[in-house]
């Protein structure tokens, strides 16, 4: 089949109306095609094609039934797309962005609400919006929690001096560490590497050397003063 139109000086000539088509056919995006602008397209196959060698109605039910096929698969994606972006609602998420420079940036929040705008279901964290095809991860809050206290906890220590240098004006960077190793719980104690806990180990024994052999100690909790005692207390009435 060929398409047909009028041509003048080496060109086509196109009227109105099949200027109305192409801009139905463009729809503002170029990479879709919605229903009307493919009835249009048919009609404008049909003004154009070739008396000599017209093309069947068997032809043109055949497109428009394997577009409709195309579109009720297009409209079950979407619909699965929005179940699954409602399905995040109050879920913490990384999601990645491009910057005007063409790097990645990653984003960690907490999904607000959803929305479901052109046929694209879109994640709204802090107010900014995110496409559904940005998200890279769901996070369990827990396990967000201990990976960020595992991480702050080892780089702490890598931050440490060398062993055999340390004095007495680390103590308090490595009581702290110590104090964060402690507070974690069994499952928080899974993300930090066994050989991390045994080098927290070696410094918090040579800080204690260091104190012992200067004659300090690490200070303790101060002890809750006594409360005065009242001095009818226990005694019976006269």
């Amino acid at each position: 089949m060929s398409l047909m139109a009028p041509v003048k000086d080496g060109q086509f000539v196109t009227d109105t109306s099949s200027t109305e088509e192409s801009k139905a056919l463009k729809g503002g995006k170029e990479s879709s095609l919605d229903k009307e602008a493919f009835l249009q397209l048919l009609v404008a196959q049909m003004r154009y094609q070739d008396p000599l060698e017209p093309t069947s109605n068997t032809e043109y039910v055949s497109q428009y039934a394997q577009f409709s096929q195309v579109e009720s698969l297009q409209n079950m994606s979407g619909s699965m797309d929005l179940q699954r972006a409602s399905s995040l609602v109050g879920k913490d998420v990384y999601v990645r962005s491009t910057n005007t420079k063409g790097q990645t940036d990653y984003f960690y929040g907490r999904v607000d609400y959803v929305t479901y705008e052109g046929g694209k279901a879109y994640l709204y964290i802090n107010e900014n919006k995110y496409s559904l095809d940005e998200l890279e991860t769901i996070v369990d809050p827990t396990y967000y929690e201990a990976y960020n206290l595992a991480t702050d906890l080892v780089t702490g220590i890598n931050k440490l001096p060398y062993l055999g240098s340390i004095d007495l004006s680390d103590g308090e960077a490595i009581d702290e560490l110590k104090e964060i190793y402690d507070g974690m719980n069994d499952y928080q104690k899974t993300f930090v590497a066994k050989e991390k806990v045994e080098t927290l180990q070696k410094y918090v024994d040579k800080i204690a050397e260091l104190r012992k052999l200067a004659g300090e100690e690490k200070p303790d909790a101060p002890e809750e003063p006594e409360e005065p005692k009242d001095e009818n207390d226990g005694l019976g009435d006269e």
